[in-house]
């Protein structure tokens, strides 16, 4: 269960086509202290990831970020939740959306379903959502929600539909750079492409930003929607978000290569330093 002013990793570098490497990349996150790895999923099958993570650990929750219905038949999700609820309970969280077509909300509910029916408790799954109609459906059917590109103010706003007694994990784009224009270069191209697709462009304009800010990364979306600076300038920002009502936030980190362990490091001790 994902616990008030918790941090976690999102593992970018890990594919579907290399489950073991996720035993290292739990060991690293494990090592430095943050309290959940997600492991992304997108169109693939990440099951095996996830199996691997988990047995590979000692405390660290793992996460889906996210498994897509559309990809992973709800048959295969439930009898691996019961596996490692079984060895390992508690351990696992599944990340749930992706779901497309003209009726994304009935896809995703009959895939709630189906496990509803494979004895899945409800708490043990939080689902992407970004508008109000999935926020309130990861309030009454998962244990919460787990949104990306999204202010705090939004989170607030998050928190108020969901209530006190659901979970609510942050994807932040972490831009560590501390001049203005490296990290709107770093930051650029993953927010273009996350912003021509899914509904992430709507609801930045929703939050209030204008189609010129989105087009040209301007300085309000980048302050709005990333964390960027030194490493203890990204500490105030993760805590930005915690105040205003995230339970969890969950760092992707954005252009750096060789030294990402290294970034991940410094950043945990800015992290212990103001707490």
């Amino acid at each position: 269960m994902i616990t008030p002013g918790s941090v976690g990793l999102a593992a970018s570098r890990l594919t579907a086509q290399n489950p073991d490497a996720a035993a290292d990349e739990v060991g690293r996150a494990e090592l430095l202290g943050y309290s959940t790895l997600w492991i992304p999923g997108g169109p693939n099958d990440i099951l095996p990831s996830l199996d691997r993570a988990v047995c590979s650990s000692n405390t660290i929750q793992v996460a889906s970020g996210i498994l897509s219905v559309d990809t992973v038949p709800a048959a295969a999700v439930s009898a691996l939740s019961h596996d490692l609820e079984r060895e390992h309970p508690g351990r696992l969280l599944l990340g749930l959306g992706g779901a497309h077509g003209t009726r994304p909300l009935a896809t995703l509910n009959g895939y709630l379903d189906e496990l509803d029916s494979a004895g899945m408790a409800g708490r043990s799954r939080i689902l992407a959502a970004l508008g109000p109609n999935m926020l309130a459906l990861a309030r009454d059917r998962a244990g919460g929600a787990y949104p990306f590109l999204v202010t705090p103010a939004y989170v607030a706003d998050a928190r108020a539909i969901l209530g006190a007694n659901r979970s609510l994990a942050v994807l932040l784009m972490v831009v560590p750079f501390v001049d203005r224009e490296s990290a709107r270069q770093a930051s650029a191209e993953p927010l273009r492409f996350l912003c021509s697709v899914g509904g992430y462009r709507a609801n930045l304009v929703r939050q209030g930003f204008t189609e010129a800010d989105i087009d040209s990364v301007s300085d309000r979306l980048l302050d709005g929607v990333t964390a960027w600076g030194d490493p203890e300038d990204i500490a105030t920002r993760i805590a930005e978000y915690h105040a205003a009502g995230a339970d969890q936030v969950v760092l992707r980190m954005i252009g750096v290569d060789s030294d990402e362990s290294k970034t991940h490091a410094r950043i945990a001790q800015a992290l212990v330093g103001q707490s």
